[in-house]
């Protein structure tokens, strides 16, 4: 019994991330259309694969970028196993806050939201709080990635996103294929080593990689906020309810390719879920994220309003397994013989976070109150970096700061991202 604890608190998990976003939407405000965070229909598909930019500016560009008076540029990358992605760069910043002009090459960094997001979590803000265009401001050449089967990045060379076929992976084949992918094509467009911000999930896909040796090559310096590697002390103020409604199903009722939270079948089960008494549905933020400190409303609504995006049912079962079984490993096919098929053993090889390299640059940011990346997790992790060079490894802690803070948080700018732009400036010396 006490084993379906983890999985219980994963079952929370996922109906809050839905619930949180999905039922947020109807009671957020409309933006007004010169805010809008992102056109109607679908991305225009005459943009570039593999190289050149888009002979159409469109989508986050085009819609939140160019709008603050920031150059940007849309690319799309192709990954090894055929998927699209969409890439924006802001190559520098605007105005007088440009710390450029000395003709030196602008030190690349790329962006990587986390699970059901995409590179909209970086510009939910204003360009005065807002990662993606402070890092911009104060002289870098600044990346945003999009994650296979978000909004942007739902294209493919042979299989169509209608196909389940295009659905099947997990957050593996972007330790395998996204990454190294948009590394390579970021180094091929500036030559130089790229320094990395990711957030949540973004931090697991990156932590992985590093652990098998991808990417370090390619990589100048790190910065990892609310990391996630392991899960087990994971809490929401929704678990017995949860536990109580989708124990169990993890993997029957998911029995669909596209995890879309927006989804009839996920629409028509949380109102199920919401007419329970206590349950508030319109103030689900800080059940799945924990109490955060320092939101502004209206960036909440705008998150609300655009999010989430969709991922794979399998990538979501594989976060599962990261929960249950305490372990950070490839995903686990539920069989021996399945799972030596595909690795030539019973097991899922496991990724060995001490495997990281000790001279690697690397800035942890996490909170007090996150109820995902919980503090003790987050000191597991940071027990791997026990024997990391001691001026290689950078560590804040933010008391009053959850989830949300370190991407939406008003004040993240001062007490966040100018450490981060210190990090990466120690990086240049």
């Amino acid at each position: 019994m006490a084993a379906r604890e983890p999985l219980r608190g994963f079952a929370a998990f996922l109906l809050c991330v839905i619930s949180c976003l999905l039922f947020g939407l109807r009671g957020s405000a409309a933006v007004t259309r010169k805010h809008a965070l992102f056109p109607r229909g679908r991305p225009d598909d005459e943009r570039s694969i593999g190289g050149a930019p888009a002979t159409t500016v469109v989508g986050i560009c085009e819609s939140t970028v160019l709008v603050y008076g920031y150059p940007c540029n849309e690319f799309e990358v192709k990954t090894g196993d055929g998927y699209i992605l969409s890439v924006q760069r802001i190559p520098q910043g605007r105005g007088s806050g440009d710390a450029g002009g000395d003709g030196k090459p602008r030190p690349p960094v790329l962006l990587q939201h986390g699970v059901l997001m995409d590179g909209m979590t970086w510009l939910l803000n204003s360009p005065e709080q807002s990662l993606a265009f402070v890092l911009a401001d104060n002289g870098y050449d600044v990346w945003i990635s999009n994650t296979r089967g978000t909004r942007f990045s739902r294209r493919h060379t042979t299989l169509d996103v209608s196909d389940p076929a295009y659905w099947v992976w997990s957050w593996d084949e972007l330790v395998e294929y996204d990454l190294p992918a948009t590394f390579n094509f970021i180094q091929h467009q500036t030559g130089q080593k790229i320094n990395y911000v990711g957030h949540s999930m973004g931090t697991l896909i990156a932590l992985a990689s590093f652990a098998e040796g991808k990417l370090v090559d390619q990589l100048k310096s790190a910065a990892l906020l609310s990391p996630i590697a392991y899960l087990s002390h994971m809490s929401t103020h929704l678990g017995l309810l949860a536990a109580r409604a989708f124990v169990g199903e993890v993997v029957t009722w998911l029995g669909i390719a596209e995890f879309n939270p927006k989804g009839r079948a996920v629409q028509n089960f949380l109102s199920g879920l919401c007419a329970n008494p206590g349950v508030d549905c319109y103030d689900m933020m800080s059940s799945f994220t924990g109490k955060n400190c320092c939101l502004n409303e209206s960036t909440v609504e705008t998150f609300l309003k655009y999010e989430p995006q969709s991922s794979s049912t399998k990538n979501m079962v594989h976060l599962a397994q990261t929960v249950r079984d305490g372990i950070i490993r490839k995903f686990d096919y539920g069989s021996y013989d399945m799972n030596v098929r595909y690795y030539g053993e019973g097991k899922p090889p496991v990724y060995n976070m001490s495997n990281i390299p000790n001279d690697l640059p690397l800035f942890l940011s996490y909170g007090g109150q996150d109820a995902l990346s919980d503090v003790r997790d987050v000191e597991l992790l940071l027990d791997n970096f026990k024997f990391h060079d001691g001026d290689k490894l950078t560590v804040q802690y933010i008391k009053d700061y959850a989830h949300a803070d370190f991407v939406m948080g008003v004040n993240a700018k001062r007490i966040v991202y100018d450490a981060i732009v210190a990090f990466f400036n120690r990086q240049e010396r």
